[in-house]
């Protein structure tokens, strides 16, 4: 029990240091991309290699390639639902700031189209939270099954961390410029971190003598959120800001993620 809590504190801490210095320090947009495509390439090394696979093997193609088109419509059904509460937010200034001239009309529209804008940019950090807890929680369980089989797990445990840390750094970021209060901000991260310790306890204890298709189906879940969050959030995210510069950093973050997964 000890090496499990200490494996998922570990692996949890990032996301709480990711927000930490997400709302304490404001970095340059262009970093704060390139720390998102970076975690995007370890995403994709994690789901190719650690999940879907690791999915198929236990449980088949089928059960596999189901699970995974779950976790994707999930995902992005709760992505779009985000964007429509982000635009909706941004609707409720009075009616009085638009009576005027047909300049202060004009004017008027387009402060509703940036605050909108920049609304639905907030919104990415929702986005990142979500992505984190729909992946992470079968990730993390994982993790916790491959610790109760006696398998090691380090290799997860690196990969966890790698892309946890710039999801909850750029996340944090992303919620503190929608105007989000620091301690609800600390308190959303941590509540997730807490929620991944627990699922790697789960894994290293019911589940880690459970039969392997069981497990199946959540690793194929949190594959297909995978995919889903890198297609809908983080690498559109990254671009907008990064550029072409966040393809040699995506690259570098799978090359780092699948050495690890060869340790």
């Amino acid at each position: 029990m000890g090496q499990t809590l200490l494996f998922g504190a570990i692996a949890s801490s990032a996301l709480v240091l990711g927000a930490v210095i997400g709302v304490r320090f404001e970095l340059p947009k262009r970093v704060l991309a390139i720390l998102l495509s970076f975690a995007a390439g370890a995403l994709i090394t994690a789901l190719s290699f650690e999940l879907f696979e690791d999915a198929y093997e236990r449980g088949g193609i089928w059960r596999a390639i189901i699970g995974l088109l779950a976790g994707a419509l999930v995902f992005t059904a709760l992505s779009a639902l985000l964007d429509r509460w982000a635009q909706a937010g941004s609707r409720t200034k009075p009616a009085d700031e638009y009576q005027g001239s047909a300049k202060l009309d004009t004017d008027a529209a387009a402060t509703d189209k940036a605050a909108t804008s920049a609304s639905t940019r907030g919104a990415a950090g929702m986005a990142l939270l979500a992505a984190v807890t729909l992946d992470g929680v079968p990730e993390n369980v994982a993790l916790g099954v491959s610790l109760g089989e006696g398998t090691g797990g380090l290799a997860l445990l690196a990969a966890i961390f790698v892309s946890n840390f710039p999801e909850a750094l750029v996340g944090a970021s992303s919620m503190r410029s929608q105007g989000r209060t620091r301690t609800s901000i600390l308190g959303l991260w941590t509540a997730c971190a807490v929620l991944l310790v627990i699922a790697v306890v789960v894994g290293a204890g019911p589940l880690s003598s459970s039969d392997p298709e069981t497990i199946s189906l959540p690793l194929a879940f949190a594959a297909g959120a995978v995919i889903a969050s890198l297609a809908d959030t983080l690498m559109p995210e990254a671009y907008e800001h990064g550029g072409p510069a966040v393809a040699m950093s995506t690259a570098a973050g799978f090359a780092l993620s699948f050495a690890l997964s060869l340790a």
